[in-house]
């Protein structure tokens, strides 16, 4: 079975890590197409690496653009290596532009396309991802669900066919990555902090670094807390932050991107999480950490109920607020599957390839 997966942002190598090793072991060909989304060492090169991926048999180098400039591109290079490749199954991540483009090459050419994350619903369409998301689900005839909440979702949308519940891919990689980044990174010691004695954020998605008043709220709770706030600034987030002049109060250090390892190290040591992202949600609550999210709505609604994860959007005084009270509750049921869902999508592509 030759399957071609495709990827282009740090969530998706993250998730493509376990299913790809997975694809091979059973002696199936994984052909990695990488559009270039994300294109520097820290955000692309380096998860390869730390995650033992096989190096890209084609990288499309898109690059960063407008949604329209960058999906219209990865869509015209996409179309052709598939021609070209004439897989059994075209293998999508997520919500990113890469995810759309590859869906819709997929869907135009009646190549069998397979979702991982299918289901998944903010009900937020101000978001470009939800868009994603729903177009991907629609196009799919392998829906990869992480939670019942995601096949519910399908469910209320007329999706049963292809349906299936198998777990989150990102805990396959969470539970190799989280043992190695214990064992190896040295981030902690090398920016001189302490364990659980500081906070860690991430800030990228476009309904907070577009909107300024919302930016402005989440930056002025960060410099008005007393708490060390270590920060790894996104590119694309960096850029505003010189754009509007940000000088940020001392206990906030802004650093450049860390290798996934080291992000995992800073995520297990960290007293709180504070994020805007998807991901960094889920890893927050299986390194244990209590999270703030910095958004109206989540994806991964089992981890606000579990207790273990809060949204507070961007109010400069809930933010605070939150970070000065919120607790975990002592109890951490197990979330989104046993580790084994990369070989649950391996299964179903086998027993459905035609």
């Amino acid at each position: 079975m030759k399957v071609l997966t495709v990827v282009g942002a740090r969530p998706q190598f993250i998730k493509a890590a376990p299913t790809g090793k997975a694809l091979r072991a059973a002696g199936h060909q994984d052909f990695l197409v990488h559009t270039g989304q994300h294109y520097d060492d820290a955000m692309s090169e380096v998860f390869f690496r730390e995650l033992e991926i096989p190096r890209p048999d084609v990288n499309l180098e898109i690059g960063s653009g407008s949604h329209g400039l960058q999906t219209g591109k990865m869509l015209m290079g996409l179309e052709e290596v598939i021609q070209q490749e004439k897989p059994h199954w075209v293998l999508v991540y997520g919500d990113t532009n890469s995810t759309l483009a590859a869906a819709l090459a997929a869907c135009k050419l009646q190549v069998p396309l397979a979702h991982v994350e299918a289901g998944l619903r903010s009900f937020n369409r101000a978001m470009p991802e939800e868009h994603n998301r729903v177009l991907t689900d629609h196009c799919s005839d392998l829906l990869l669900c992480p939670t019942q909440a995601a096949v519910d979702n399908l469910a209320t949308e007329n999706i049963k066919a292809g349906v299936h519940l198998v777990g989150d891919v990102m805990a396959d990689a969470f539970a190799f990555a989280g043992e190695r980044a214990h064992r190896v990174s040295r981030v902690i010691e090398q920016l001189g902090l302490a364990e659980k004695n500081y906070l860690l954020a991430t800030v990228h998605r476009a309904e907070n670094t577009n909107d300024l008043n919302r930016l402005k709220g989440i930056l002025g709770a960060f410099d008005q807390v007393e708490d060390t706030i270590v920060f790894p600034v996104h590119p694309r987030t960096r850029k505003i932050l010189q754009d509007i002049q940000y000088a940020p109060a001392p206990n906030v250090r802004l650093i450049d991107p860390v290798p996934y390892l080291d992000m995992v190290r800073l995520q297990q040591a960290a007293r709180l999480i504070v994020t805007d992202s998807g991901g960094v949600q889920k890893e927050a609550y299986w390194a244990s950490v209590p999270c703030i999210t910095l958004r109206d709505e989540t994806e991964w609604v089992e981890t606000v109920q579990s207790g273990w994860n809060t949204l507070v959007g961007a109010g400069q005084q809930q933010i605070v607020e939150a970070i000065q009270t919120f607790q975990a509750p002592a109890d951490h049921p197990s979330l989104y599957g046993d580790g084994n869902a990369a070989q649950r999508c391996v299964t179903l592509l086998e027993s459905t390839t035609s």
